[in-house]
């Protein structure tokens, strides 16, 4: 698993808004049983939660996605089954959004 590999959401409940999920857990930690992640939501179903800096725009797989910061978790690596992508190239404003969430900076 590499970090910022992009994977399906495999939860039939929350996939509709948050069709994908983004791992952005170090790869030093690769031995643990969790994953670090953050859900990628339409940008279309969230135009109230869009906050610049916090939770970046990102277009992939032909659609406007958010990166919602806020929403970072922890689950399980198992469903996390084979990354449909990645967005390493986005890592500085991903970055940038996670210590606008925990510094706010």
């Amino acid at each position: 698993m590499a970090q910022f590999d992009v994977y399906k959401n495999p939860s039939r409940a929350t996939s509709k808004y948050f069709p994908y999920l983004v791992d952005i857990q170090s790869p030093y930690l690769e031995e643990l049983a969790t994953r670090i992640v953050i859900p990628l939501a339409k940008a279309a179903d969230f135009k109230q939660s869009v906050m610049k800096g916090l939770t970046p725009k990102i277009f992939f797989e032909g659609e406007d996605l958010l990166f919602l910061t806020p929403q970072i978790s922890s689950m399980p690596r198992k469903p996390l089954k084979d990354p449909v992508g990645s967005v390493a190239h986005l890592r500085e404003e991903l970055l940038n959004s996670l210590d606008f969430a925990l510094l706010g900076i």
